[in-house]
């Protein structure tokens, strides 16, 4: 019989340390809040259900972030440690992970990892080996060193045999812990650790936010890389076409093909990167062929060409800068299309979208502009 997977998201903080005067987990990550990007990561098909804890006051805003992918949100409590116990009440699978809402960055693979070291040891801890030198110190000098290669820096997700888990909080009573490893290995047995990933940090700090898409280029996929922009204004219509993507609109914009800025910014980059000639040389707006042409398809070529050249393509980043329409919520849409076209992972595709804050040429809503960096790989 097949286990029933359950996971339970932490949101139910105030984030402080953050200082955005509300819940760091709403403010805007990469062009919608933090919390979405993780809710994201676990709706996949290995996860049955999920349990998203909040605090009163963010109870309608994560409830409604949530109710697309049909979560169950639930109160959390005082501390970390309430809120994991309120969030247990609700699970009714097998295995519970248990992750904090402001690690965005996990990728699929720890998640499909956890569940699988709980099948197989009855925990799943992600961790990384520490690589810098530890110390404790007293009143500001060096008291005694540890050893680095038995160090190791927990991160979530970390999963359990629910009925292990739950039984661990309730012979904990009224023990505050902040890591839920704790009190599984205090009641229960010692938690098996897994190789955690560095991409996987945990957002704490204002600048944590501000950093331009940590992470998106990962080591293993590095190579050559590129840089891509395109502009069109905008003209009368009824909708524009980015990513691939039709969104209804009470505008369009005006472009020899369909105007997809978005699209266009990334064969220009992708051309970039492998030494090519740019999009209007092999696609040029004086061919009556290309009139009103499907970017979508013009990006195929786009690839071909670059894989006729030895590369494919890695990782895709792209940052839409538009007034109107809002874009945020075809967001997921433009990923899946990029990787139907590109062949590239959903995960190792980054959109952003944003305004100008109406300054300038797209704050005054006169058209969208795209930026978009690559990186490429030798086939």
């Amino acid at each position: 019989m097949t286990d029933k997977i359950s996971a339970i998201i932490c949101a139910a903080g105030k984030g402080e340390r953050a200082a955005f005067g509300k819940n760091k987990l709403l403010a805007h990550l990469h062009g919608a809040p933090a919390l979405y990007h993780t809710l994201k990561k676990f709706d996949i098909p290995e996860i049955d259900e999920v349990i998203v804890t909040s605090s009163e006051f963010d109870f309608k805003e994560i409830s409604a972030l949530c109710a697309p992918f049909g979560y169950k949100v639930v109160l959390g409590g005082e501390t970390r440690t309430k809120s994991v116990v309120n969030a247990l009440k609700e699970v009714t699978g097998d295995i519970v992970l248990i992750h904090d809402g402001a690690r965005p960055y996990v990728s699929e693979k720890l998640i499909l990892d956890c569940i699988e070291s709980v099948k197989t040891y009855g925990s799943g801890i992600c961790a990384l080996n520490a690589t810098d030198t530890a110390v404790y110190s007293s009143y500001g000098v060096i008291t005694e060193r540890l050893d680095r290669n038995s160090l190791y820096l927990v991160q979530t997700p970390q999963g359990f045999i629910t009925e292990d888990i739950k039984n661990a909080y309730a012979l904990a009573g009224d023990t505050v812990y902040t890591d839920d490893s704790a009190v599984y290995g205090q009641y229960i047995a010692p938690p098996r650790i897994i190789d955690g990933e560095r991409q996987n940090i945990k957002l704490t700090y204002k600048d944590d936010f501000a950093a331009p898409l940590p992470f998106v280029f990962k080591t293993e996929n590095s190579g050559q890389v590129g840089f891509g922009v395109d502009v069109h204004a905008f003209g009368d219509g009824k909708h524009i076409t980015l990513a691939g993507v039709k969104i209804e609109c009470d505008k369009c914009l005006i472009a020899h093909s369909d105007g997809d800025v978005a699209i266009h910014a990334l064969m220009d980059a992708l051309l970039s990167a492998t030494g090519l000639n740019d999009i209007g040389h092999y696609f040029p707006d004086t061919d009556k062929k290309y009139k009103g042409a499907d970017s979508g398809k013009l990006l195929k070529e786009v690839i071909k060409l670059i894989k006729g050249a030895g590369f494919r393509p890695a990782n895709i980043s792209l940052s839409i800068q538009a007034q109107t329409p809002r874009l945020s919520p075809y967001i997921d849409q433009m990923i899946k299309r990029l990787a139907e076209l590109t062949g590239v992972a959903q995960e190792n595709i980054a959109i952003s979208a944003g305004t100008c804050e109406g300054l300038g040429f797209v704050g005054e809503n006169l058209g969208i502009c795209a930026y978009a960096a690559v990186s490429i790989k030798k086939v």
